[in-house]
């Protein structure tokens, strides 16, 4: 027994831990070739950086499949038989991962779309965030409070996408509700105020209008201004609190609900 066991250790087992060892080395060289191919790929810049991640994913994924295949073979294993296998358990894996072979559809969907791009700000299935990653099966998109959110690409391929960063420009809307004061010293105060911002555009020109007269709400007045997408937000919060300000500095009143209680003695 120990002479035969001597015998597979200096045989079959010295095959196994080269086998385990070419792909341990193998599979740490491919990962370094292909991260230093996508490096140089995105520096060129002559590919969209999305189709080179994805590229560069399929390409080190083959690879270390091909080279797993090789080294079956190197054990003295019959590959015909594993692709038999492989084949035969196709179909049965087939149906169970018909959602993955959806998601797979939507991912070569979306890259030939392009309907975002990584680094864009977007809106889809009830989520948004920034697109970090397009993957094969899904995307990966990061929230504005920092969590990571993993959408099937088949949903999103087939649901409506908002992108908030493919224009250069967005326009801000905001409405104001005023009581009792003359409308046009308050459509001149708002557009004092958004003249006051160096975030807001003055082409398009901001736009201040009466849009309609609230039941016990006073009168509403509505806001329009235009600014870069990356500063939506700066602009939006700003002119909230710099109107507040004007409205106080020009006694402008704002008409908040109020519940008047009558007590019976």
């Amino acid at each position: 027994m120990l002479q035969t066991l001597g015998n597979w250790a200096a045989t079959t087992g010295i095959k196994i831990v080269i086998a385990v060892l070419v792909l341990i080395i193998g599979f740490k060289v491919i990962n370094a070739i292909f991260k230093r191919l996508e490096t140089k790929i995105l520096a060129a810049g002559k590919i969209d950086h999305t189709l080179a991640k994805t590229l560069v994913y399929i390409g080190k994924a083959g690879l270390k499949i091909l080279l797993a295949v090789c080294m079956v073979g190197y054990l003295g294993i019959e590959t015909s038989s594993i692709s038999a296998l492989i084949a035969s358990l196709g179909v049965s894996v087939g149906l169970a991962i018909n959602g993955a072979v959806s998601n797979f559809a939507g991912g070569m969907l979306l890259l030939v779309t392009r309907p975002f791009k990584i680094g864009d700000y977007i809106s889809a299935q009830g989520v948004e965030g920034i697109v970090e990653e397009i993957r094969i099966i899904n995307t990966k998109l990061v929230t504005l409070d920092n969590k990571v959110v993993y959408l099937p690409n088949g949903a999103l391929s087939s649901g409506n996408i908002v992108n908030y960063s493919e224009k250069e420009l967005r326009r801000v809307d905001l409405d104001f509700s005023v009581a009792g004061n003359d409308p046009e010293l308050v459509k001149k105060t708002i557009l004092d105020v958004c003249a006051a911002n160096d975030l807001v555009l003055t082409d398009p020109a901001p736009f201040a209008r009466v849009t309609d007269f609230g039941a016990g709400n006073g009168t509403k007045v509505t806001v329009r201004a235009w600014t870069k997408s990356a500063t939506y937000w700066d602009v939006y919060l700003g002119l909230l609190e710099q109107t507040k300000v004007a409205f106080d500095a020009a006694g402008i009143v704002i008409p908040y609900n109020q519940l008047d209680v009558h007590m019976k003695a």
